[in-house]
Formats: structure tokens, C-alpha cells, sequence
């Protein structure tokens, strides 16, 4: 007999667990099946580690400025190895604690691969089988948990699929593991490379390029559109690449690499302008072209799922075309972010709950790059605000025109909010600076709260902080700017 549930989520990324997590809490007798890993790429493999890589940079690039704060350091060094290491322990140590979560809200772990082998259909529940885990660990798993479940057969009421997404490989870029990277193998590096090719100029590029310069890598950064970090505004980005030019990390904008000709522990890269084109030697090279959801191997096809450009079609709520069967986070499309695919999961169930719940408004989903400097969005650029044919105002604010930057000794940063004239709507915010990933929150709940900039500058902001910076922006929109 098949072990029956009311919701088993498949993948326990932010997403699925965040789901599963919620699940229960609404009463459903829920499971989460996983392959590998509690806490899926972002936690192991991809925001959490990263963004200890990126403090260990930050903090040994303040060392090297130490004689900018009157302080005496010395010339600072570095272990790369211990600088992966505790990395490492970070995702360890926030994978137990989702491992301690899930069994605290009583959901069911189900170790192995799961394929959908029958739909819910005329009162019987969807079928899955699990089978033993074909793929291997990229790291030990910690023991598991008392009580879990392993290979075999289940059935659910609703089946969640949160089985994210893996980075996109273009042909000729193949990945070995050695010489060409992806943001797997960049990283775990057991030793510094001496230069990097970043192909892709995204979010995860653009940080794996920042990490690896602070430690003194030559580091070349490709990208086929014009503009780097081509989802933000074109002044954010132009600032951004300003910043990231002078800490001598090169650009090549506009251009494609067509060839990798790979040697015994280099690799030589043919890149093409349109006009010209160039041969490069480096050490490694990082695909860094984007991700593509996790859709096979799970039964999609047989069942009838749709699916479009390697990605599960939903309704807004994860409900797919076929009834019983969801799909949120990487898997059901972008954006590709985890706060996405946590809220996404609460809103599937709520649903299927019968709790009130629409679908997220995707423009107000913050998206943020933890490069230094950091850059961070919400809702339209100046340009898409144009293009959809809003009169606008724009405000601007300088780091510079703040007490808080100066102190700390960051200065060059800006603040740039996006208005309609004629009611005062805040359409998008942009910024590029320190700690800007978290400022841009109040612009989110800004958003949410449909507040307008009246609100805003009504609001009073605490000094010295950073976040002044974003009431003197909203005043430049209204050309009541203070301290510039």
C-alpha cells in the first residue's frame, strides 16, 4: 500500500521547504521529497555560500584600506582554502536548521527522485514513485533525520513540484569541472586561479567576478548585450561597471566568446565583437549564462504537464494545467530568485487551502547583486517605465550628499526613484552602493502599500543613516532635494 498525504512537495529548495513548511501549518499532512541536499542550490550551492565568499572579500578589502580609518594592518593575506571551508560550514550549519524545521512542523522527508506516475483524477490521489538518488552528493549529507522515509511508492491529493533550476549550457562551453566552470566549481577552487574568464554578466557572474578580483585574480568579464547586468536600470549599471572597472576588473561589452580551445591548465577563448575579434589566455573560464529549470525525469510528459522554454507553465497560484499538480520557485519561471519561489510556495498552498491569495506582482519583486559595489532593484527601470508610456519624474541622490556614506567610507553610490507625474505612483527603485540589499526593502513595502510620494516624504528617516538617501531621492523628484 502506498503511503498517502494531502501535499508532497518534490525539491526542498527555499521554495519547497518554505512550502512544505506551510503546509503543515495550515493542517495538511505534507512530505518533501529531496535528491540530494535539505535546502536545495541556494542554500548549499548558491546564495547562502556565496555571500560568505563575498563578506570574507569584503572584509579583506577593508583591511587593505585599513590606513583610510587610521587604523595599521599591516599587508593583509589570505587561505583560500579556509576562506571555502568556512563557506562551507555556513551552508552545514543552515541545512541542519532546515533539517530541524521540517521535523519541528512534522513534515516527512523523503530521500531519492520522485516521478509523477499518475495524476489525481475521479477521487483517487496522484501516484509517485521514489527511487534511489542516481545523482551524487556534491557534498556529505548529514545523518538523517529519525523518522524519514526512503525509495518507494506514495500518493497525494496535490503534488508541488519546487525542483528549481541548473545553469544553462551553450554548446562549445561545456562545463569539465576543471578548466570551465560553473558556479559550482567556482565556489569550491582548491587553489586561486591567477586569471578568469566570466561569460555572462548577470547576477551570479558579476559576484564571482567581484569575489575572485578582491583576491587579486585578472579577471576579463564577457557579455553579448551592451549594457552589464542588463535586467537593471542603464545609469544603475553604468555606475555599477564604472566602480567595478577601477578595482581593474575588464569589460567586454557588446561581444560573444565563439571558441575555447582548452590546453593542459589553460584555456585560450576567441571572442567576437561584431567587428573583431580577440584571443585570450586565462586560467579558468566561468558559464555564467543563466539557469534552466528542472523539468525532467519527473513525468511531466506523460501526464500532460506544459511546459515552455524549460519551465512548468502556471497560473499565478502554481496551479499547472493538470489538476492536483503545482509548480513554483526556478522551476515555474522567472524571476529565478528564492524570496520569489518562498513566497510563491505560501501563496500555492493558502490557495489550495481556500484562503484568499492572488498572484504575486512580479515588478515588485526586489532583485538584488552582492558585488561590491552591491547593486539592488524594484519595478520598472526609467527605460520600461518609458516604453509602457508613463509620464514620469525621476529623483536622484548621491552618496555623497550623505553623512552615513562619508563615515564609512563610501561615497560613491546612488539612490534613483522612478514616479508618475500625475499621481505620484512609485513605479521603481533603483540603487548602487554599500549595503544598498538592504535598503531596498522599504521601497518594496512602499510598493505593496500602493504609497505614494507624498507618503514618502512625509515619512521621517533616522540620521545618519543610509536610508536618508532615499528621501532625499523621492525630494529630487520633486525637486526638493535637500543636501545636494
Amino acid at each position: 500500500m502506498a503511503e498517502t498525504y494531502d501535499i508532497i512537495v518534490i525539491g526542498s529548495g527555499p521554495g519547497g521547504y518554505v512550502t512544505a513548511i506551510r503546509a503543515a501549518q495550515l493542517g495538511f499532512r505534507t512530505a518533501i521529497v529531496e535528491r540530494e541536499h535539505l535546502g536545495g542550490i541556494c542554500l548549499n550551492w548558491g546564495c547562502i555560500p556565496t555571500k560568505a565568499l563575498l563578506r570574507s572579500a569584503e572584509i579583506h578589502h577593508y583591511m587593505e584600506r585599513a590606513e583610510d580609518y587610521g587604523l595599521s594592518a599591516g599587508k593583509p593575506g589570505f587561505d583560500i582554502g579556509k576562506i571555502v571551508a568556512r563557506s562551507r560550514g555556513v551552508s552545514r550549519q543552515l541545512n541542519t536548521g532546515v533539517g530541524f524545521l521540517l521535523k519541528k512542523n512534522k513534515v516527512d522527508v523523503i530521500w531519492g527522485e520522485a516521478t509523477l506516475t499518475r495524476a489525481a483524477a475521479s477521487g483517487k490521489p496522484a501516484a509517485i514513485t521514489v527511487k534511489p538518488t542516481q545523482k551524487k552528493a556534491m557534498q556529505p549529507q548529514p545523518p538523517e533525520p529519525k523518522g524519514v522515509s526512503g525509495p518507494g511508492e506514495y500518493e497525494a491529493k496535490h503534488v508541488i513540484l519546487a525542483t528549481g533550476a541548473r545553469p544553462r549550457v551553450l554548446p562549445g562551453q561545456e562545463p569539465d569541472g576543471k578548466l570551465v566552470w560553473t558556479y559550482f566549481e567556482a565556489m569550491v577552487p582548491p587553489v586561486l586561479p591567477k586569471s578568469l574568464l566570466v561569460i555572462g554578466s548577470g547576477a551570479i557572474g558579476i559576484e564571482f567576478a567581484s569575489f575572485y578580483r578582491a583576491f587579486g585574480t585578472e579577471v576579463t568579464v564577457v557579455e553579448v548585450l551592451p549594457q552589464i547586468l542588463p535586467v537593471e536600470d542603464a545609469e544603475i549599471a553604468a555606475l555599477a561597471r564604472k566602480r567595478l572597472e577601477k578595482r581593474g576588473i575588464k569589460f567586454l561589452t557588446g561581444a560573444k566568446v565563439t571558441g575555447l580551445d582548452r590546453r593542459k591548465d589553460s584555456v585560450i577563448a576567441t571572442i567576437d565583437d561584431g567587428r573583431t575579434q580577440q584571443k585570450i589566455e586565462v586560467s579558468r573560464v566561468l558559464a555564467a549564462v543563466g539557469v534552466v529549470g528542472n523539468i525532467e525525469n519527473l513525468g511531466l510528459e506523460k501526464l500532460g504537464v506544459k511546459t515552455e522554454r524549460g519551465c512548468v507553465v502556471t497560473d499565478g497560484l502554481g496551479r499547472t494545467n493538470v489538476p492536483g499538480v503545482y509548480a513554483i520557485g526556478d522551476v515555474a519561471g522567472p524571476p529565478m530568485l528564492a524570496h520569489k519561489a518562498e513566497h510563491e510556495g505560501v501563496l500555492c498552498v493558502e490557495a489550495i487551502k481556500g484562503l484568499p491569495a492572488h498572484a504575486m506582482e512580479k515588478t515588485r519583486i526586489p532583485g538584488c547583486t552582492y558585488c561590491d559595489p552591491q547593486v539592488a532593484s524594484v519595478g520598472l527601470t526609467e527605460a520600461k517605465a518609458k516604453e509602457a508610456g508613463h509620464d514620469i519624474r525621476v529623483g536622484r541622490f548621491p552618496f555623497i550628499g550623505n553623512g552615513k556614506a562619508i563615515a564609512l567610507g563610501e561615497p560613491e553610490g546612488l539612490v534613483k526613484t522612478i514616479f508618475e507625474k500625475s499621481t505620484g505612483k512609485l513605479l521603481g527603485a533603483h540603487m548602487v552602493g554599500a549595503e544598498v540589499t538592504e535598503l531596498i526593502h522599504s521601497f518594496v513595502v512602499a510598493m505593496n502599500l500602493e504609497t505614494t510620494e507624498e507618503d514618502l516624504i512625509a515619512s521621517v528617516f533616522p540620521h545618519p543613516t543610509l536610508s536618508e538617501t532615499i528621501h532625499e531621492s523621492v525630494l529630487d523628484a520633486w525637486g526638493r532635494a535637500i543636501h545636494i
